[in-house]
């Protein structure tokens, strides 16, 4: 019993003075990560309380672009989509604003401001649907202000599958003002291509490309 208690303690002692030697070269080292574990878990507690209040404020204003755009408003809109863009672009409001007070400003016949505002959709949207969609509305826009090669340029990189169809609709729409039929014939076709063949929310849009290739065809 006695040498099992003293091999017991000389490897207590052994031990003891391996971790004493362990700490003075690693202890300043542990204590560092450990504390900047702390200070990591404190900051991503403030990052996500940053995070909700700053899209608690965009969603704020947000409303206020909605509401403007609800009765008309179509300065307020831009103004308050434009404090979004400023403040909280980094947020999803910021693409949803961008779309919805560029809607209100086309419908009180301001294309020149529905420009800025999908233009910046276009070069700052963190979503990339969101980002086609501003894209395809900005061609549509400069296309009504007779800019048709500009319009055209926005539609040059392939958008997420769900526009390929829009996209080339509207390409067809453009060559087709430039007088460019047979590239508006190909583009109209590759629209309807595209369309998916049993979705019934696309038969109108498949009938409207329809139309306007017989349109092509009776005008040449």
């Amino acid at each position: 019993g006695r040498i099992t208690m003293a091999v017991y303690a000389l490897e207590e002692q052994e031990q003891l003075s391996e971790l004493k030697a362990w700490w003075s070269r690693y202890g300043s080292l542990v204590t560092a990560v450990a504390v900047a574990a702390a200070l990591a878990s404190v900051g991503w507690q403030a990052w996500r309380w940053y995070q909700n209040k700053q899209s608690g404020e965009a969603a704020a204003l947000y409303a206020v672009v909605e509401q403007a755009a609800a009765k008309g408003d179509a300065v307020k809109a831009r103004e308050a989509a434009g404090q979004i863009f400023e403040q909280y672009g980094r947020t999803a409001y910021g693409d949803m604003a961008a779309l919805l007070s560029a809607k209100a400003q086309v419908e009180a016949g301001d294309l020149k401001n529905a420009q800025a505002q999908l233009s910046w959709s276009v070069e700052h949207g963190r979503d990339p649907a969101l980002r086609d969609l501003a894209r395809l509305r900005l061609a549509t826009v400069l296309l009504d202000q007779g800019q048709a090669d500009q319009a055209l340029a926005f539609l040059g990189t392939e958008p997420v599958p769900d526009f390929k169809a829009r996209f080339a609709d509207v390409k067809g729409d453009i060559l087709a003002a430039q007088g460019k039929s047979a590239e508006a014939r190909v583009a109209y076709q590759a629209a309807i291509d595209a369309l998916p063949k049993e979705d019934r929310e696309a038969a109108p849009l498949r009938e409207l490309l329809s139309l306007k290739l017989e349109g092509l065809g009776s005008a040449q």
